[in-house]
């Protein structure tokens, strides 16, 4: 799925929405204590208030919310094991009864709980719902409306929600004319953070996608790998932050761990352009042959592809291994390039570094930064200043 995909099922996502309807929704309370289900229950999704709709509606969107390699992973079920995932969800989103979708989703739930401890209470909802995308209509078919056509697909959605304490208030009664304490037992389903969950299956230009699921951490970049491997049975994520660890530990292979800030932000400008000239919705991949040419094109001496092939297989042992390019350029994590000093850690867009040269001046190693007006630090404006080399008495 790419952010084209995403968008266009989350935002059907809302109460009455012929394109989008759910049958049943079910929900598993799990205790801390001893990890085992205490209470479960499924209803028809048109038989909750509309007030319990919206909460709802509102908590998946939360789910298909975030950025793709950062907190939703497009992953790939894992072949030939034991107990697949992948069947269990099929067998389930296939099915027209009730009882034998709910029978499935235990089995997910079971495998959550095997092997693991939960710090709090948390509630698992899991919907069973069909989505409906309308076919772009030709020209011959201007006339006929748009909804006589669409693709359809069931799809089951998970969610996972940590509980809260309740609040202890103080209350004040108007009737009574009085203060009262208001202690609420029963717990606090926060549905407006889920922790965790997945959409199956994956939907491509609408198409559903049954080799693969659309996984969604809590927080960027903090993937529950015990829920991916053993819970989905899929294979194990690789985060945009991964793959630029990869290219700069790739660079550093077979340019050296030296590199002057032209030729780096070169790298950068390069990598920028095959981005922007990619027409398509996915993030253009970069293998082998791709971070050569990019290299070569940046002024990196000495480099061939069988040496950027070897590169690839020292670092992350697959010479076939394909990143993003919106990984790797800063811009487009939404970070800076870190410039790291004993004295201070400096940040700079990538299209800046050219701006940036590390110099000796009176035998000193210094940090040398071009600017286009006065530096303000604190408020106040720093005054040009002159640099002379000492020259020692009697010289």
């Amino acid at each position: 799925m790419n952010k084209k995909d995403i968008a266009d099922i989350k935002k059907q996502f809302k109460v009455n929405n012929d394109l989008l309807k759910i049958q049943d929704i079910f929900n598993v309370y799990i205790m801390k204590e001893s990890s085992e289900i205490y209470h479960y229950e499924s209803t028809p999704f048109e038989m909750l208030e509309d007030e319990q709709k919206d909460l709802f509606m509102a908590n998946f969107k939360k789910v298909l919310t975030g950025q793709l390699d950062q907190k939703l992973f497009e992953l790939k079920f894992q072949r030939d094991v034991e107990d697949s995932s992948q069947l269990i969800l099929h067998k389930g989103m296939l099915s027209d009864d009730t009882e034998e979708w709910k029978a499935q989703m235990l089995e997910i739930v079971a495998k959550m709980l095997k092997d693991k401890q939960y710090e709090m209470d948390i509630v698992i909802t899991f919907i069973h719902g069909e989505y409906a995308k309308p076919v772009k209509r030709s020209n011959e078919e201007a006339e006929e409306s748009s909804r006589n056509k669409v693709f359809s697909s069931p799809f089951t959605l998970c969610s996972m929600n940590k509980t809260m304490d309740p609040k202890k208030e103080l209350l004040f009664d108007y009737v009574e004319k009085e203060f009262k304490y208001h202690f609420v037992v029963d717990p606090v389903i926060n549905l407006k953070q889920p922790i965790g969950g997945f959409l199956f299956p994956a939907f491509t230009g609408g198409a559903a996608d049954v080799n693969h699921v659309l996984y969604s951490a809590a927080k960027p970049y903090e993937l529950d790998y015990h829920f991916i491997e053993e819970v989905l049975t899929a294979e194990e994520a690789m985060t945009a932050e991964d793959d630029k660890i990869v290219f700069e530990e790739i660079v550093k292979d077979v340019a050296g761990e030296q590199i002057n800030t032209t030729t780096l932000a070169n790298v950068y400008d390069e990598i920028q352009r095959v981005v922007e000239e990619n027409e398509e919705e996915d993030a253009p991949m970069l293998d082998y042959k791709d971070v050569e040419k990019v290299l070569t094109s940046s002024g990196v001496q000495d480099i061939d592809p069988e040496k950027v092939e070897t590169a690839f297989k020292k670092v992350i042992d697959d010479e076939k291994y394909e990143m993003k390019a919106t990984s790797i350029v800063p811009k487009y994590t939404s970070k800076s390039i870190k410039i790291k000093t004993k004295v201070a850690d400096l940040k700079v867009c990538p299209q800046d570094l050219r701006y940036v040269r590390q110099t000796t001046l009176d035998g000193k190693l210094c940090l040398m930064i071009e600017v286009e007006e006065n530096t303000v630090i604190e408020g106040f404006e720093m005054i040009p200043e002159a640099i002379f080399n000492r020259v020692e008495d009697g010289e």
